[in-house]
Order: structure tokens, then C-alpha cells, then sequence
């Protein structure tokens, strides 16, 4: 947005046909309204809560009297007061002084650029140009001269839509587990001896089986059992001695299953098994683990014989040496691990929402966090959170999702202190996020920036919230970027302010907030910036049938300057 403008810059210059290098004061406020010069932006523009003001000048050979010197400060009237910039100081090439000194025969250009904090005030204000003369002891204030008008406020507009994050459930709904038992066999054998039976783990599966067949939710899924042979036979026969106990190690579960009636029992299908041979890395592994003096020496040993037979017979000498070796570890080395696999189906969307009224303590804190999920009604919602908060008070989502609900009913401090409860509990990018979103809308920038920059693995929600912030700051091409593939009202205005009209209202036109009040004033600000006389006019009558305040904005907004008299309100 430039306008080059021809009016009086008093000191800049004059013609050499009209002011003689002799005149005086008087002579170069007379004739400094013949001057040109050009601002940028003009209208002004806020951007980062600051206005920018730009002035390119020359000041013509002949007009500058050589002893006069000429403080120049742009400053920025509004009702009820200014806001002056910085003073550029002038002085002709015979003054006394520490001004920039203009040649007489040959003037001189200059580039003038300072800024000033915003004030609503601006928002109907203009660019003027206070000069003040100077000739030994003479002052003579210049007619003051208007630069440009100001100032455009549309970065304003940017809209609270900050994300915060619901913190995800992680519910399953069907879960794969498996239970397990370990029979172990004597030296060379595969039979299941009855006192294997009798172990805790066992009979822990037999009970696991029948309670099962009790519990619709249960479905059976198959068998593995995995076998090995202790390291320290012959490797031929360690091999078919881990088939064998593959076998019996099937057969016993087969019985278990079929004694409770599991259907599945008659089909060798549902059956795996997988004969490991001798278990060489399970020897290591054990005698690593255990505290017996020569357990190092042992395994160096060993580990010497790269020949498996050799090394066979070496352990066998060793077992015969080490009562450690031949009671601790061999025997846990001969065995079959049954794992009967199996899967839970959990409660359905119906009976979470049931069970969360009339019995929530036996839901566990996935299921709650999913019931809460399948309601959109806030207060539900926050109920259910109050209650997992209640449960399961070391789990950091409860109090996250309670601050997420809260903040969306309006309550931000309320929220506040339930997202920095979260993070106490556990530090997350979550609740990170939620708090600068809480920070942001307080108006600490800053704070909110940091708090953003230490959340980012919390998804494209924390780009977006940054995105805002990038707005507010005048980052514009930082804005698109954290923004890119949104379709939002933000979008929209950052791609706008960003010097794409074009594509901010593609972007608008997909936006759910394209038919608010707010969206047509937008789209009324694209269609005036893409000269559719047309489209401004019907998008700013839609804005202020929604919005009637819109109405008195529109009227003085800078952004309709060129349709002053045309903007059909």
C-alpha cells in the first residue's frame, strides 16, 4: 500500500527559480508545499502492535538557505491527542550545528524510518509533518504538512481460536493377552510328571480355563508351546527330545481344554508348536544370571569349543563338577512354555456410557476417558473427567480433559488451575499447549511463545496456536507457514496480510467461519483489496446484517478508502 503524494515537506525543497539562496525562513515554508515525497505504507498500517512509517524525500538544489536549519518530526494526530516519531534534523552548508547538512547548489535525498507503539486512537488519525525552523536565534514553527492517513487496524481482527488439546484415551476395545505355564521334564524325558502338575502356575491355567469359559467376553485364540532340551546331550537327540516335549506339552493343555469344554480343543490347527532343540543361549543367559564363584570361567571356557559336540560334553564335565550347574540350571532348561492365547472384548460405546453413570468406579481410567469421549454434551463430559480425576488422580489426562472441558464452557481460570495440576503430575506438551493458549488469551505473548515452543509434540494444534501469535507479532510469513493447510479464518487473514488476497479468500471460502459476521467483513476487506466493487459491497452488507456494530467500523476502515462513497450502507 503506497501513495506517492505531492504536497508540502517544508524543508525538502523548493525550485531554485523561486527561492533565491538569500531568502530566509519565511520563503522555505512558502514554497515547501511544492515538494514531493512518498510514505510507505500509506495508509499506515499496524503491524506487531507497532506502526512502521516510512518517508523517501529530496530536497531540490537552490532551496535550502544556507544558514537556516530545519527539525522535521513526523508525528501521528488523533482525537485527544499525538504520538510524535523521532526528529530528523536539517541545516543549509554554511549553519553552525550537528545536522545533516544539505548542499545548497546540489539538495540532497534522504530515507527517514521510525516507529511507534499503537493506540486505539490511531485508528482515525493522519501522518502530519511538524516542522520547526531555525535561524540564529529565530524559531518559526512551518505550516504543518499531512503525509498520509492511518491507521489500518486489520491484524485486530485475528480471532481467539486457539486450540487446546484433549488429552487421547488410549482404549482398546479388543485386547490380545496371553496366559502362560512352564512344564519341566527330568533328564532326557518327556513325560509330564504329576508333581509338574501341582505347581502354582499350572494350576493357575487350569483355573484360568474354566473361569474363562464362565466370561462371554473371552475368545480363544490358539496355543503356542515352545520346547528346548537342556545343552548338555547330544544335539541329535536334543532335537527329538524338544519335539517330543513340544507334544506332551500340547497334549496337556489339549486335555485341560477339552475337560472344560472348549471347542477348540479338537482342532490341530489351534495348535503351535515350535521344538527349540537345546537351548544354548538359555544356558548362558542363566549362568550369567546366576551367583555361583566360577560362572565367568565357566562360560569362558565354553565359549572355547565352537564344535557343538565338544562343547556338549564340556558342560556335561562341568555339571558333574558344579552342583550349581547340574541342580540351578540344567533342570529350568528342560521345559515346555505353554502361552494359550486369548482376546477380551470390552464393553461396547452403550455399556461405557451406562457403567460411567450407574457404577464408574469399576471402569478402569481408559474406559472413562473413552465414555467421556462419546458424549458432546459438556456437561457429561466434564462429569465423567471429574470422575476419572477422582479414580485415577495420578493420571495427568483426568485433569487435562476436566481443564479442556472447563475452558470450553468459558471457565479459563477454573481451567487454568486444572491443566497446571496436569503438569504437576506429569510434565507434558499437552497441558504445556493448553497453558499458553490460557497465556496467550491473557494477553502474555511471550510467555504463551514459550510455553508453545516446549509443547510442539503435542501436534499441529500447538503450529497453529503459534500461528496466531505469529499474527499478532506481524510475522506474517511465519503465520502462513504454522498455518499452511488450515482452512480457518486465521488462515485466511494471515494469508491476506501477508500480501496474497487472492489465496486468502480460497482459503476464507473454505473456512467454517466464512458465513459469520466476522467472515464477511474479511471477505468485504479480500474483494476491496482485489478491486470487486461488487463483492465488498454484498459481503459488507451480509457482515453488518449479522453484526450491526460492523457498520460504523466500515465507514471509517482505511481498507474501503477507495469506496468511500460507494460502500452501499
Amino acid at each position: 500500500m503506497e501513495n506517492h503524494h505531492r504536497a508540502g515537506f517544508a524543508l525538502l525543497a523548493a525550485t531554485a527559480l523561486v527561492v533565491a539562496g538569500c531568502g530566509g525562513l519565511g520563503k522555505m515554508d512558502k514554497y515547501a508545499s511544492t515538494i514531493s515525497h512518498t510514505v510507505d505504507p500509506s495508509p499506515l498500517i499496524v503491524q506487531g502492535d507497532t506502526v512502521h512509517v516510512n518517508i523517501n524525500g529530496n530536497f531540490p538544489g537552490k532551496y535550502f538557505y544556507r544558514k537556516a536549519l530545519v527539525e522535521l518530526t513526523p508525528t501521528i494526530t488523533y482525537a485527544g491527542g499525538e504520538s510524535p516519531l523521532k526528529m530528523a534534523g536539517f541545516q543549509g552548508d554554511k549553519a553552525v550545528g550537528n545536522y545533516t547538512v544539505v548542499p545548497y547548489e546540489q539538495g540532497k535525498s534522504f530515507s527517514y524510518s521510525d516507529k511507534v507503539a499503537y493506540t486505539p486512537a490511531m485508528e482515525q488519525s493522519q501522518l502530519m509533518l511538524n516542522i520547526l525552523g531555525k535561524q540564529g536565534k529565530k524559531e518559526k514553527p512551518f505550516t504543518a504538512v499531512k503525509l498520509a492517513d492511518g491507521v489500518i487496524t486489520t491484524p485486530y481482527l485475528v480471532m481467539s481460536d486457539d486450540r487446546v488439546i484433549m488429552a487421547p484415551d488410549k482404549f482398546v476395545r479388543v485386547t490380545t493377552h496371553s496366559a502362560n505355564a512352564t512344564i519341566n521334564y527330568l533328564v532326557a524325558s518327556e513325560v509330564v510328571r504329576p508333581s509338574e502338575l501341582k505347581d502354582q502356575d499350572v494350576k493357575d491355567m487350569n483355573d484360568f480355563v474354566k473361569n474363562g469359559m464362565k466370561n462371554p467376553r473371552i475368545t480363544w485364540k490358539g496355543v503356542t508351546v515352545n520346547a528346548w532340551a537342556s545343552p548338555e546331550g547330544e544335539v541329535h537327540m536334543n532335537e527329538n527330545l524338544a519335539e517330543k516335549r513340544a507334544n506332551t506339552g500340547s497334549n496337556w493343555i489339549r486335555n485341560v481344554l477339552a475337560s472344560n469344554k472348549v471347542a477348540a480343543a479338537k482342532d490341530k490347527a489351534f495348535f503351535t508348536l515350535n521344538p527349540r532343540g537345546e537351548d544354548w543361549d538359555g544356558f548362558k543367559a542363566a549362568t550369567q544370571a546366576s551367583s555361583f564363584a566360577d560362572k565367568d570361567l565357566v562360560l569362558r571356557v565354553l565359549e572355547m569349543y565352537p564344535d557343538v559336540n565338544k562343547r556338549e560334553q564340556e558342560i556335561k564335565n562341568m555339571a558333574a563338577t558344579y552342583k550349581e550347574i547340574a541342580d540351578g540350571i540344567l533342570p529350568k532348561l528342560r521345559r515346555s512354555e505353554v502361552s494359550l492365547n486369548y482376546e477380551v472384548n470390552g464393553y461396547s460405546d452403550e455399556e461405557l456410557t451406562a457403567l460411567s453413570k450407574s457404577n464408574p468406579d469399576t471402569l478402569n481410567v481408559e474406559e472413562l476417558l473413552k465414555a467421556a469421549s462419546l458424549t458432546s454434551d459438556l456437561n457429561e463430559q466434564l462429569r465423567i473427567y471429574k470422575e476419572a480425576e477422582r479414580l485415577f488422580p495420578q493420571d495427568y489426562r483426568c485433569a487435562n480433559n476436566v481443564g479442556y472441558v472447563l475452558f470450553q464452557q468459558g471457565k479459563s481460570a477454573e481451567a487454568e488451575a486444572e491443566f497446571q495440576k496436569a503438569n504437576g503430575i506429569m510434565d507434558n506438551p499437552i497441558s504445556t499447549n493448553n497453558l499458553g493458549v490460557i497465556a496467550r488469551q491473557k494477553g502474555d505473548r511471550k510467555k504463551a511463545a514459550d510455553l508453545f515452543a516446549k509443547a510442539t509434540a503435542a501436534g499441529p494444534d500447538v503450529k497453529y496456536n503459534q500461528g496466531i501469535i505469529a499474527i499478532q507479532n506481524g510475522n506474517y510469513a511465519s503465520a502462513n507457514s504454522n498455518m499452511a493447510g488450515q482452512n480457518t479464518f486465521n488462515a485466511a487473514l494471515a494469508k491476506m496480510l501477508g500480501g496474497d488476497a487472492a489465496g486468502a479468500g480460497t482459503i476464507l471460502a473454505a473456512s467454517p467461519d466464512k458465513d459469520s459476521a466476522k467472515g464477511h467483513y474479511l471477505a468485504a476487506i479480500i474483494a476491496a483489496r482485489t478491486n470487486n466493487a461488487d463483492g465488498m459491497r454484498s459481503n459488507l452488507a451480509a457482515a453488518v446484517a449479522k453484526d450491526a456494530s460492523l457498520k460504523d467500523k466500515a465507514m471509517k476502515d482505511l481498507e474501503f478508502r477507495n469506496f468511500k462513497d460507494s460502500l452501499g450502507l
